[in-house]
C-alpha cells in the first residue's frame, strides 16, 4: 500500500510530470510528519480538556457568560462583594447554574470558603467540577425543596439564574429557606425585563421559560414574604461600585437573613 503513492508518482514524472512530480515526491515525508505534529497536538488538548485544563476552562466561560448571564456577573461582581461584605464574604454559598464556576473563582480568594448548589443537571461536566462534586463541595438539589443545609451555615448566601425559572409558588418556600441557612443575607443577581439574551431557556431543563420582574416586583415581594432589603449593604454596594466603575448587567438586590 505505501509503495502505491511512490509508483503513482514516478509514472507522473515519466509521462512530463516534471517538476511538480519531483516537488510532490519530495514534500511527503515532511507532510506526514506535518500530519502527526497536529494530531499530537490534538490528542494533547483533548486529554487536558478532560482533566479541567484550558479547554474546559474555555468551554464554562463561554456558558457562563452565554446562556447563564447573571451567573457569569457573579465573578465580576466579587471585588465589589468584597468592599461591601467584608468578612462575611468568607464563607460563601452560591446557588445556580455553573455553580463549579463560580466557586472555583470564590476559593482563589484569600480565606474564602465556598460551596454550591447546581439547582439543574450538570452537563458535560469537566475535571474541576467532578473533583468539587465528589469532594461534597458542589451539590446537586432542588431548590423547590429545603436545602440540605442546616440553619446559619453561612455568613453569605449568592443567587444567580435560579430564581428567575420559579414561580411565586416555589419562591414563597425557596428564598425564606436561603434566609435561613444565612446569617448575613443573601444577594440575588436576577435579569432585567427587557434583557432578551437571558431570557433564552431550554424548558426541557428548567421547566419553564425565565420570568424576567421588575425590581418593584421584586421590592414588594419581599414584603409580601417578610423579608427585609438590607439596605445598609445595598448603599455600600452602589458606592463600591462607583469607585470601582463597575456597571451591573442584572438587576441585584441584598436581602436580610432571618432572625
Amino acid at each position: 500500500m505505501s509503495r502505491r503513492p511512490a509508483n503513482l508518482s514516478r509514472r507522473f514524472g515519466d509521462s512530463g510530470g516534471g517538476l511538480f512530480s519531483s516537488a510532490k515526491s519530495r514534500s511527503s515525508p515532511v507532510l506526514s510528519v506535518g500530519l502527526i505534529i497536529v494530531g499530537g497536538l490534538f490528542l494533547i488538548a483533548y486529554v487536558y480538556k478532560g482533566s479541567g485544563g484550558f479547554g474546559s476552562r474555555l468551554e464554562s466561560v463561554s456558558r457562563v457568560e452565554g446562556d447563564y448571564l447573571c451567573t457569569g456577573e457573579v465573578q465580576r461582581a466579587i471585588p465589589v462583594l468584597q468592599k461591601t461584605y467584608g468578612d462575611s464574604l468568607h464563607k460563601v454559598l452560591h446557588v445556580g447554574p455553573d455553580t463549579c464556576y463560580v466557586v472555583s473563582k470564590l476559593l482563589k480568594e484569600e480565606e474564602t470558603e465556598a460551596w454550591g448548589i447546581e439547582p439543574y443537571d450538570i452537563e458535560d461536566a469537566d475535571g474541576n467540577c467532578k473533583a468539587l462534586i465528589r469532594k461534597g463541595i458542589v451539590r446537586m438539589a432542588d431548590i423547590k425543596f429545603p436545602l440540605p443545609y442546616r440553619p446559619k451555615s453561612f455568613s453569605l448566601v449568592i443567587v444567580s439564574d435560579a430564581l428567575d425559572y420559579l414561580s411565586p409558588r416555589y419562591l414563597n418556600k425557596t428564598l425564606p429557606d436561603l434566609a435561613r441557612v444565612s446569617t448575613d443575607g443573601i444577594v440575588i443577581f436576577t435579569g432585567f425585563p427587557d434583557n432578551q439574551k437571558a431570557k433564552v431557556a431550554d424548558v426541557s431543563k428548567f421547566g419553564r421559560d425565565a420570568k424576567m420582574r421588575s425590581s418593584s416586583w421584586w421590592v414588594r415581594y419581599f414584603l409580601q414574604i417578610n423579608l427585609e432589603e438590607n439596605e445598609a449593604a445595598s448603599k455600600k454596594f452602589a458606592q463600591a461600585s462607583t469607585k470601582s466603575s463597575y456597571v451591573p448587567r442584572c438587576q441585584i438586590f441584598h436581602v436580610n437573613s432571618l432572625h
